[in-house]
């Protein structure tokens, strides 16, 4: 079983309580908050998985979930709604979510669910942290290393991109081989895919 956990943000103490005792029944571990303040104040960023209210007393799940998206943090969200809230649930899964249930809802659903989540949640916080590095390097780049990048991923040769920059291919190829290092390539393959990624 994945070791990573249940993070359950819901201001209904009873239905916790229940979902909490589903999750260990499948041998999953939960934690428990009764809003999403006391959630935001005390998440540290570990990979879990958040099954989250829509609407709770003070934060909303979906305030929630704008706030972590904000933060770039890559937890994945499940919502749990009520009937009516449906458009709501299905305008926070465009924004990022990965799924929601409505109440009530069936247990075997939700389990299955859930640990398709945590077989992938290490992955999806490593590819994050991955992203994040990538993009503090890609901060370090001067302006006409930027330039230079931006023409990489057009495939322009340095040639071409000498010419385009109005630079001698000796100066072009120096600031290659300075955008290789800060960028912690490896291979030209490397680095393209690398810059593609920063500017998705």
């Amino acid at each position: 079983m994945n070791s990573s956990k249940v993070i359950i943000v819901d201001d209904d103490q009873d239905f916790r309580e229940s979902l909490a005792w589903l999750l260990e029944s499948a041998g999953i571990g939960s934690q428990q908050y009764q809003s999403a303040e006391s959630f935001l104040g005390s998440y540290q960023g570990e990979p879990a998985c958040l099954l989250l209210d829509v609407r709770m007393t003070g934060m909303s799940g979906l305030a929630l979930q704008q706030q972590l998206a904000h933060r770039n943090n890559p937890i994945p969200i499940v919502l749990i709604t009520g009937h009516g809230d449906v458009p709501m649930a299905v305008e926070a899964i465009k924004n990022g979510a990965v799924d929601f249930i409505t109440k009530p809802f069936d247990d075997k659903q939700l389990l299955d669910l859930v640990e398709s989540i945590l077989a992938g949640v290490e992955q999806r916080f490593a590819a994050a942290a991955a992203r994040l590095v990538i993009q503090q390097c890609w901060q370090q780049l001067s302006p006409r290393e930027k330039q230079l990048a931006e023409l990489l991923i057009q495939g322009d040769s340095n040639r071409m991109m000498a010419e385009q920059l109005n630079i001698s291919i000796k100066t072009v190829e120096i600031h290659r081989s300075r955008v290789m290092k800060k960028m912690q390539a490896d291979s030209l393959a490397n680095l393209i895919s690398s810059l593609v990624d920063v500017k998705r």
